[in-house]
């Protein structure tokens, strides 16, 4: 076998594959016996009509498509692996010779999308300036703290007072259409002020009293209505209201190991100050993949990209397909797959590698944020066969660590910004307290996860069997 390949775009080249018919004779061996197998002829066992009698039945043609789509795949595969070509989506074939006898040769060509060769700068001469850590921000972050802890050691106690923003209720909510009952639910705990469920319950529970009822006309939120207009009726059960503890010594005994309270509080603001460092560093290192991308040239296949739009509105969740939002679509995947590409390709340069821990850590972190078993989403990917797509994606993470590793960063005051934290959060590496600090530790993921990974040589290969079988 010979190939050669012609380079269309820098996405998409054209790929000429040539084979002997003395390299496919086994696939036309296995064609004649497998045809053998599926006729009856009289006076021949299965499986043992002579191939003279197999092409008076169905035909030499027959044979040689059978033959032909059976060996494809393997001389489209080694013949993207002997060019080093890496696709992305599935090819275009078309055979412009079919041998039929010795000397004859199987010859077909395959246009495909491949990931462009992105020319990556020094990473070393890359220079971004975030905010600097100002006292403000952490005095923000520490009152936020102090009154969490006070929130979660609070006491609920009754009220006797109409419901207010803030109160802890129960309550029996109705929903009727056209005066029929669509859903009806009793007991129902619920925090006023916190959005969570049907459009204008707030407003309506702000002012109730125990035991008093009020209908409003809202859209239903979910099930076989969702949107319909309905006439909710809401009756409060009980009210009650969250009594924090005061903030003294023995407070601070209650809620920590400290026994003072001042001491809890510069325990807090440590924690305060790793925090909005933190945040500095995720600042930086948007900052710099954002430079990378407006500063180099990274094209993206149009077919990939118009693939993976037509899949997002195909699911059936995407209702809205006008002009605005299908461009506002477009824009967030060709931004994706670039980001993608990119990450990739710094992964490549940087020889990342991605260890068994390293993919545990990651499952844990990643059922965490989505409140799942780690074990039950383990289940899910390996099902799904998405643990190639995870380890690409632990791999990109580390990838944009070892740029911030070599960047200079500073702030607006000149002052140069440690990032070894968020590089140890990017990396797997953070400990217990980084972790707990921000919530914005998977914030690149948005960008990563929008698009599915390109297609595997595995994936792209079996479709490279023709389609005139």
């Amino acid at each position: 076998m010979k190939s050669s390949v012609e380079t269309l775009s820098p996405t998409r080249v054209k790929m000429t594959v040539e084979v002997p018919y003395e390299e496919l004779k086994p696939s036309v061996d296995a064609a004649y016996k497998a045809i053998g197998s599926q006729i009856s002829i009289p006076g021949f066992r299965p499986g043992k009509v002579p191939a003279r009698i197999i092409e008076q039945r169905v035909g030499k043609g027959a044979v040689m498509q059978e033959a032909v789509n059976d060996a494809l795949p393997k001389y489209y595969g080694d013949a993207v692996e002997e060019n080093d070509l890496r696709p992305m989506g599935q090819p275009e074939v078309d055979l412009t010779e079919v041998p039929m006898d010795a000397g004859d040769q199987l010859v077909f060509t395959a246009e495909l999308d491949v990931r462009p060769t992105i020319d990556l700068p020094e990473f070393s001469t890359i220079e971004v300036q975030v905010d600097p850590v100002g006292e403000d921000a952490v005095n923000e972050q520490l009152d936020s703290r102090v009154e969490e802890l006070r929130a979660r050691f609070g006491t609920l106690i009754g009220v006797d007072r109409p419901a207010a923003d803030g109160d802890f209720i129960t309550m029996d909510l109705r929903g009727e259409i056209d005066g029929e009952e669509i859903d009806n639910v009793e007991g129902v705990s619920y925090e006023i002020g916190s959005r969570t469920m049907i459009e204008g319950l707030d407003e309506a529970l702000v002012g109730m009293a125990v035991d008093e009822e009020k209908s409003f006309t809202a859209p239903l939120a979910g099930g076989e209505h969702e949107g319909e207009p309905a006439q909710i009726t809401v009756t409060l059960r009980s009210c009650k209201e969250r009594e924090l503890p005061e903030l003294d010594d023995d407070f601070a005994q209650m809620a920590s190991e400290f026994d003072t309270l001042e001491e809890l509080k510069a325990d807090l603001r440590t924690q305060a100050e790793q925090a909005a460092q933190f945040g500095q560093g995720i600042e930086a290192r948007d900052k710099i993949l954002e430079h990378l991308l407006e500063t180099l040239e990274i094209p993206v296949p149009d077919s990939v990209v118009e693939a993976e739009v037509e899949a997002h509105f195909a699911d059936g969740s995407h209702e809205t397909e006008d002009e605005e939002h299908r461009t506002e679509v477009r824009e967030n995947t060709v931004k994706a797959l670039r980001t993608q590409l990119l990450l990739d390709a710094i992964a490549e340069k940087t020889e990342v590698t991605v260890s068994q821990q390293e993919l545990i850590e990651y499952l844990i972190m990643t059922a965490q944020q989505y409140g799942m078993d780690p074990a039950q989403l383990a289940q899910a990917m390996d099902s799904q066969q998405q643990a190639g797509a995870m380890a690409a994606e632990v791999a990109r993470r580390k990838a944009l660590a070892a740029v911030m590793e070599e960047a200079t960063v500073t702030d607006t005051d000149g002052e140069v910004v440690d990032l070894s934290a968020t590089i140890d959060v990017e990396t797997g590496e953070d400990d217990e307290d980084l972790a707990d600090a921000d919530g914005e530790v998977d914030a690149d993921e948005a960008a990563t996860d929008t698009t599915d990974e390109a297609a595997t040589d595995e994936e792209t290969t079996e479709g490279a069997e023709t389609s005139d079988r």
